[in-house]
């Protein structure tokens, strides 16, 4: 499981940094543009809307803007004022958001499918590996906490920590704001990708994966579904070890440099993207079996 402070690069970019390369002058006349760049849980972040002027796009985007900042008040680790800092000071919330309550059955189901890799109650751990100390603390267990809406509780010493799901969510969120408002053709990056529709040009939106390095290692095409991308040594914490803790073991991940999935949703995408790294090739197999949409794009 990983703890990427939200600082975390994701090592997937738009093709030569936009999805729009190579199209036509006669196909960008042709239909109109309209791109935002920000900032989401501490990743930089952009969309881009085909069929509206950045003018016509601008009360979407101040609306996209306000969910994001939303959502951070739920998620984010940095903000003491968020649910989940307040969960993990405290060990209780009462009447969650159901938007936590969404990421946490998720989080359960990965949890389950990953034979415990993936588990959001690493982050004690990883702030021991971070800080170079001991590992010989209480490591945390999904198991152990009860979430319902009345109340989300965890045993004493438990943490959690969403940043292994959460971007992908928030992508999720941002791109359901954007289709209710009627938008067909669009692509949003919040840390994940997720395209709907299609290119100006009516191909399908272009997405380069990177390693570490920056180095391109695959494009793939994206219409009307995500992807999500995990590299354990993208953060390096002390002792040189990998970001991404296989929450089994409380060791860094090894296993792959780069792991890339698709799914209909980011979050998800996001997830088993996460969990994968820490997983054999028979292990991920049968992590995919309980979700049938996701399909690996790339493993290296």
């Amino acid at each position: 499981m990983t703890q990427h402070g939200f600082s975390r690069r994701r090592f997937l970019n738009f093709a030569a940094a936009l999805p729009l390369v190579g199209l036509s002058t006669g196909a960008m006349a042709a239909a109109p543009v309209a791109r935002w760049q920000g900032v989401a849980l501490g990743a930089s972040s952009q969309i881009v809307l085909s069929g509206l002027s950045d003018a016509e796009a601008a009360p979407l985007f101040a609306q996209v803007r306000d969910e994001i900042v939303r959502l951070e008040g739920i998620f984010s680790l940095y903000q003491n004022h968020s649910a989940l800092s307040q969960l993990n000071a405290t060990g209780r919330l009462d009447r969650p958001a159901p938007e936590l309550l969404e990421v946490l059955s998720m989080s359960h189901s990965v949890w389950e499918a990953s034979f415990g890799a993936f588990d959001p109650a690493v982050q004690p751990l990883w702030i021991a590996r971070a800080a170079g100390q001991s590992l010989a603390i209480p490591r945390g267990d999904f198991g152990d906490l009860t979430f319902s809406t009345d109340a989300v509780v965890l045993r004493p010493g438990m943490a959690l920590t969403f940043n292994g799901i959460a971007q992908g969510y928030i992508t999720d969120r941002v791109a359901g704001l954007l289709r209710r408002a009627g938008l067909v053709d669009l692509i949003v990056d919040a840390g994940e990708q997720r395209a709907m529709g299609s290119r100006p040009d009516a191909g399908a939106w272009r997405v380069g994966i990177s390693n570490p390095a920056g180095a391109v290692l695959k494009e793939v095409h994206l219409r009307d579904r995500a992807l999500a991308t995990s590299s354990p040594r993208g953060t390096v914490l002390a002792g040189e070890q990998g970001h991404i803790i296989d929450a089994r073991s409380g060791v860094s991940s090894q296993r792959w440099n780069t792991i890339s999935v698709f799914h209909e949703s980011a979050a998800l995408a996001d997830a088993l993207s996460t969990a994968a790294s820490c997983l054999s090739v028979a292990e991920t197999e049968a992590m995919f079996a309980h979700f049938p949409e996701a399909e690996l794009a790339l493993r290296v």
